[in-house]
């Protein structure tokens, strides 16, 4: 059966670790953060400010701001955009966020 991964010749990568909301989910080098989710089976990861409705990834290329997350404790990071690293710590993001913004 012919697939993508055979047409390109490519080979699985190594995988490694990052949590969503304390769940542990496998990553594969060169993966966005939305990526990850989605290969989860994760479709929403951010609640609006006005009414918590759920939400995810829209365009996919960070023309919008629908898939922001919460990395490492920081918020507003565009989940599409953000490649996934060793040990990366993402949570839902409620609104705006809740992270300390001071500089």
């Amino acid at each position: 059966m012919r697939s993508p991964r055979s047409l390109v010749g490519g080979t699985p990568a190594a995988t490694y670790g990052i949590t969503f909301d304390g769940r542990e989910l496998p990553a594969q080098e060169g993966q966005s953060i939305a990526a990850v989710l989605w290969g989860a089976g994760i479709m929403s990861w951010r609640t609006t400010r006005e009414g918590g409705t759920p939400r995810g990834a829209f365009c996919g290329i960070g023309s919008c701001h629908d898939c922001l997350v919460t990395v490492n404790g920081l918020p507003n990071q565009r989940a599409c955009l953000v490649p996934a690293r060793p040990a990366d710590a993402v949570t839902t993001q409620e609104g705006t966020g809740r992270a300390d913004l001071a500089v």
